[in-house]
């Protein structure tokens, strides 16, 4: 679903459609998947609820996990897409996956714990 891309994200593609919820959210088991594999060292029991940090075009989003969201598809309220400009969804976007490190950061700057 994502493969490396940079030093501080992973690179993929999900379909990207509107939500009418406030916050941005994906597949939940797909979500606690990714969290598993990219979150988490695998020393101990681990959280794999947190947040995963996706850059869509300019803005970074706090991506929860969500039964009622298809897979492969990122569900984000309708003045987030108008606002990074995603015309006719849902439709096929790049996205980025923040690492761990790199969501980290991201989150403490909103005040989220990671």
């Amino acid at each position: 679903m994502f493969e490396r891309f940079s030093r501080g994200y992973y690179l993929g593609r999900l379909y990207v459609e509107p939500s009418a919820d406030d916050s941005p959210a994906m597949c939940r088991e797909q979500h606690e998947r990714v969290n598993r594999q990219l979150y988490t060292d695998g020393e101990g029991i681990e959280r794999t609820d947190r947040p995963l940090v996706v850059k869509l075009g300019t803005r970074h989003l706090a991506v929860e996990g969500d039964e009622t969201v298809p897979a492969d598809t990122l569900a984000v309220p309708e003045d987030v897409l108008a606002e990074v400009d995603v015309a006719n969804p849902p439709t096929l976007q790049e996205v980025l996956l923040a690492k761990a490190d790199r969501a980290r950061q991201l989150l403490s700057m909103t005040g989220t714990a990671f």
